[in-house]
């Protein structure tokens, strides 16, 4: 066991350490991370994704990348491409252990003879409400219907027809026989193979019946060797039917299935349903939305795989589900941008400063470094300096309140690594807006500083108006108005609680010209506003496009009342 895995225990490595110790498997450890490719993987996989990369890694094993695609109606070769790539760019490997259960149907099907021939599964010619009446409730027990008692070679001849494509869907169902008294709903004949004729997008038309998850993921475990499987806490009443059927086809030493809390965030759904739902009926631009929760989307939104990594240890394993705040994410975000990426101007809400005394045509080349002094990086850029500059509109104020400390009418501020400057008029248009403002510059306070001493609280950021580059700026707040949207009022839809201020787009920014050649996907500290990113998909040189990754502070709030 590394020294990683003795730091960062929890229940599950804990279990791990001791099956190591007493041999209980006889083989390496081996995990396996099984998405269904029906959609693209959130922040919830990437949890599961650290952790069972994670334990495979500190225990000297392996870990599978399998997908277990048995739902020929939702699943793509689009997602599996997607799945693929975020599980890459989180920083993990799975070599040349990347499988499919699909890729077992041929083994799956054996096991399903073997069953009928134990007499532990049979064919099942009922309706699907008729299986549902006929399991009970949870006070009351199942009754058997009038197929449960079939005899073997006449299940095995309608399994084998089913598997020729005799039947249309919905004839025949095999199911195993099991209890139909089980305090677990799931153990009541649970369903294993269904007749479904449609073409898979990988085995193609080679078959009509497919196994349920429920069959296919056990097994599809025990066939790859795997030791341990982890799985979120919904699977866990699915834990007896797991067990059932790697013991009942013969395997040695089989897989043991351990669930774990799942992650629950603030503001965030996490059902694969419900984030279909929002893409198919465009109340997002896509599942790489940087409002969605997907990684694709987190991704495009400039968060990095070192900050989703450390979340995920941040909120641990637990053995009870929790929602976790979204600052905790907002936080860990901040504090991995904080340290590794540069800090440049740009003015968000532009208004013009004209410096009447400062000569016209004349421009310098102001220093600024990249890194504050706490930052253990090196690095600076030259800032042109000109008559004419943007600063943000909220930077000024006609008629300020006490303790208002940025430019108003006669008073004197700092402009970030350049001079201190003094409102002397404010020009207005003919409806009384505030269009330009005429102020003076010190000469002597190159870089900020008054040689007399003295103290000038304000500072703030600015842009040359002959130099700045035109940018757009999208400021993604929010998906949803409350923390839990999945908690969603008698008789509304999870939709009514989307946001519609969780992006506003700002098309008249500016930025400093020394990201002119930068390319697309660069992170930045905008000083004084937030973590941005040049957008993946829509940033070129010419038109730059910047999304908002996450505020300075946790401010949403006192942003939207602002607004």
């Amino acid at each position: 066991m590394t020294a990683e895995a003795r730091e960062n225990r929890d229940f599950v490595r804990e279990m791990v350490a001791r099956d190591v110790v007493s041999g209980k498997f006889g083989r390496p450890v081996m995990t396996r991370f099984p998405p269904e490719p029906n959609g693209f993987l959130h922040i919830g996989h990437a949890k599961s994704i650290c952790l069972n990369f994670g334990v495979a890694r500190e225990f000297g094993g392996v870990c599978n990348l399998r997908f277990d695609d048995t739902n020929p109606f939702t699943e793509d070769i689009k997602y599996v491409e997607s799945i693929k790539e975020d599980v890459r760019w989180l920083g993990f490997d799975w070599g040349d252990r990347e499988y499919y259960a699909s890729d077992y149907f041929e083994r799956l099907y054996e096991f399903a003879e073997l069953l009928v021939k134990k007499g532990k599964a049979y064919v099942d010619s009922q309706s699907e409400e008729e299986i549902r009446i006929g399991r009970g409730t949870v006070t009351q027990p199942g009754a058997a219907g009038p197929w449960r008692d079939r005899s073997v070679d006449d299940n095995l001849d309608l399994l084998r027809r089913m598997r020729a494509g005799e039947f249309p869907d919905g004839a025949h169902v095999l199911r195993a026989k099991i209890d139909l008294a089980h305090p677990n709903m799931i153990m009541r004949d649970p369903l294993l193979i269904r007749i479904r004729k449609a073409p898979h997008y990988r085995r193609g038309d080679a078959w009509c019946i497919y196994p349920l998850y429920d069959y296919a993921h056990g097994l599809s475990d025990a066939i790859e060797g795997v030791t341990h499987s982890l799985c979120t806490l919904e699977f866990k009443d699915n834990r007896d039917i797991y067990d059932w059927l790697v013991r009942e086809v013969g395997f040695e030493r089989p897989p043991e299935q351990t669930e774990f809390a799942r992650l629950q965030l603030d503001y965030t759904v996490l059902s694969k349903r419900k984030l279909l739902r929002l893409v198919n009926e465009g109340l997002v631009s896509g599942w790489d939305d940087p409002r969605m929760p997907t990684i694709a989307g987190i991704r495009r939104r400039g968060v990095t795989p070192e900050a989703i990594r450390a979340f995920a240890e941040t909120i641990g394993v637990a053995r009870k589900d929790a929602r976790a705040e979204l600052a905790s994410f907002e936080f860990a975000v901040r504090n991995d941008l904080n340290m590794r990426v540069p800090r440049v101007l740009c003015v968000a809400r532009p208004l013009k400063v004209v410096l009447t005394n400062y000569p016209e045509g004349q421009v310098e080349q102001l220093h600024a470094p990249s890194y504050p002094h706490d930052v253990p990086r090196t690095g600076s850029r030259l800032v042109p300096f000109s008559r004419e500059l943007w600063i943000d509109r909220d930077d000024f104020m006609e008629d300020p309140p006490r303790k208002y400390y940025r430019l108003s009418p006669g008073r004197e501020v700092r402009l970030r690594y350049g001079y201190l400057i003094t409102c002397t008029d404010v020009v207005k248009d003919s409806s009384g807006s505030v269009v330009e403002l005429h102020c003076t510059y010190d000469p002597v306070t190159r870089g900020g500083n008054a040689p007399d001493g003295r103290r000038v609280q304000g500072t703030i950021h600015w842009v040359s108006v002959a130099h700045a580059l035109p940018c757009e700026l999208r400021l993604y707040g929010r998906l949803f108005s409350v923390p839990d949207p999945d908690d969603v009022p008698e008789g509304e839809d999870f939709t009514s609680l989307l946001d519609p201020e969780s992006l506003a787009v700002l098309r008249d920014a500016w930025i400093e010209p020394s990201v002119a050649d930068d390319p697309p996907g660069s992170r930045y500290q905008f000083e004084r506003t937030g973590y941005f990113v040049s957008d993946l998909v829509d940033s070129r040189p010419g038109a730059l496009v910047f999304n908002r990754t996450v505020t300075l502070r946790d401010s949403w709030e006192k942003e939207k009342a602002r607004a």
